[in-house]
């Protein structure tokens, strides 16, 4: 890591002490900065993990870069789990893989809670940054640096500052909400999809053993459903069904008693229901949540920036919710040492030149979720794939599939978008080539994209 001025005192807030929060106060520290985080929530250490929301992390090559840089990815390697392609479970209880990459590359499963906890751990240790944890952010003053916090068992308030300030306080900052939404020239919105998710905690078998391949993600589509499997360490799986909240046949407002929710993965998911036949019971013990996807411009207003899901929170079916957060960290810092700590200069440049690549990360979590939902159990998708990977390793500088320029590179995500785009429409042409299934693997067919390139 490439060291900066660290000549004076240097003071910066952060709110929230998530992931992002948690590993900024880190960077932030070993440049010389004396951190003071405020969180509203308990310490996390002190709780059930597994209470609560989460939907298990995909960790991949744009995060491993940002922990790797401040020497903690070791000890998040401690409890992940390495996951080399995608599994499918199909309507008759048959199975199909697809890999994520070339051979060896994995996306590795994480549990939110261990992660967190485990950023937390690496700011006040490593970073000795000061976290208060129940402390709820009230108001702040976005030109003098301000911010009044209270303390939610004393109702005490507190009046601090900084040079810097940093809301990294999530989807529905109160940062963003209380301050920076309501100076003039402030752009917000926020688009709920029409889906829902709920989580299932599959357990692993009365010996220890896993249900399913711990090192897989697996996938059942149903068009508009979708359940997904992620493993944990002690071989149980985090499962996570999307589904419409209401308007269907099988809608979350619909599986309002175990009759219903037997009836649901009777019909729908019937090998997961062979796993797991008391569905029903585990039912209510995780809550159901919305998903959201919030854009906001700019991310610097004043002294403070927003960062991670405070400023472009997605949805989560490309796996890059976190990825994106922890890349935050790494492009702040690279742009701490471009302008030798001139925070108006990093602020301004972060906020114009990020902006796009948060807007087209969500662009690809919503296709994603498509290609996840309808189009991993298509023939032709499948195909279209096959090509694709071929072509890949017969000219690896020419093509890098869209999944990986998102997950197993540091390709800006604007610039995966729109190639991702590029080749998308070369692929259409491909596709449609005569006898293209028994052909596929020609050298022909390998020139003639050769030649829309």
């Amino acid at each position: 890591m490439e060291k900066v001025n660290t000549q004076k005192e240097k003071k910066a807030i952060i709110v929230g002490a998530g992931l992002v929060g948690s590993l900024w106060a880190v960077y932030l520290s070993r440049a010389g900065y004396k951190v003071t985080i405020y969180e509203r929530r308990i310490d996390i250490r002190t709780t059930d993990i597994a209470a609560g929301k989460s939907i298990n992390l995909a960790l991949s090559t744009r995060g491993w870069k940002a922990l790797d840089e401040v020497n903690i990815g070791d000890e998040v390697r401690k409890f992940g789990i390495p996951m080399y392609g995608r599994t499918m479970h199909d309507e008759f209880g048959n199975l199909t893989d697809q890999p994520y990459g070339k051979e060896g590359e994995a996306i590795f499963s994480i549990s939110r809670g261990l992660t967190n906890a485990c950023m937390i751990e690496q700011a006040q240790q490593k970073g000795n940054a000061h976290i208060l944890f129940e402390h709820e952010c009230i108001s702040a003053d976005v030109k003098n640096g301000t911010i009044t916090v209270k303390n939610l068992n004393t109702n005490e308030l507190i009046h601090d500052s900084a040079d810097i300030l940093f809301a990294a306080d999530g989807a529905f900052s109160a940062i963003r909400y209380k301050a920076l939404q309501k100076t003039q020239g402030f752009n917000y919105s926020q688009r709920f999809i029409e889906d829902g998710y709920r989580e299932i905690l599959l357990p692993a078998n009365e010996d220890g053993s896993a249900k399913l391949d711990v090192n897989r993600l697996h996938i059942w589509p149903r068009g508009r459903f979708m359940l997904i499997a992620l493993a944990n360490n002690d071989n149980s799986f985090t499962c996570t069904l999307f589904m419409p909240h209401k308007g269907y046949e099988f809608s979350f407002d619909k599986l309002n008693s175990k009759e219903a929710v037997n009836k649901f993965f009777q019909t729908v998911f019937a090998d997961f229901y062979d796993m797991m036949p008391n569905i029903a019971d585990a039912w209510e013990d995780h809550p159901l949540a919305s998903l959201a996807i919030i854009r906001c411009s700019p991310w610097n207003v004043g002294k403070f920036l927003l960062i991670g899901d405070s400023a472009h929170a997605t949805v989560p079916f490309y796996g890059q919710g976190m990825n994106s957060g922890f890349e935050d960290c790494t492009v702040l810092f690279e742009l701490m040492v471009k302008h030798n700590e001139n925070w108006d200069l990093i602020f301004e440049e972060f906020s114009n030149t990020r902006k796009a690549d948060g807007d087209a990360l969500q662009d690809l979590s919503i296709y994603n979720y498509h290609v996840m939902r309808d189009y991993v159990a298509d023939p032709e998708f499948l195909l279209q794939k096959k090509i694709e990977a071929k072509f890949n390793t017969l000219y690896p500088q020419k093509w890098i599939p869209l999944y990986s320029q998102v997950t197993f590179s540091t390709i800006r995500y604007s610039e995966a978008l729109k190639k991702g785009k590029q080749q998308d429409k070369i692929m259409k042409e491909i596709m449609k080539t005569p006898n293209i299934e028994n052909i596929w693997d020609d050298q022909s067919i390998m020139d003639k994209i050769l030649s829309k390139i």
